[in-house]
């Protein structure tokens, strides 16, 4: 297991305190969960470019167009 040092500004230190007290964790099990939802964000963005690279515009469009007559 890897350990970081981030440097923050005080008053978001004291939010993330009061955020981590708040939902009953420790920092460090909210800032493992936070960078949780930021790398599964960022795997699906990935994933969406990936996708949108192979596809073509066209089918994409005449797609959201049967959706918006919906």
């Amino acid at each position: 297991m890897g350990t970081l040092t981030i440097r923050l500004p005080d008053d978001r230190h004291n939010r993330l305190k009061a955020l981590a007290k708040y939902r009953k964790i420790s920092i460090n099990k909210l800032m493992d969960e936070l960078s949780t939802i930021a790398l599964a964000e960022f795997d699906a963005e990935t994933r969406f470019h990936a996708m949108a690279a192979k596809g073509s515009r066209e089918q994409g469009l005449a797609i959201l167009d049967k959706l918006d007559s919906l």
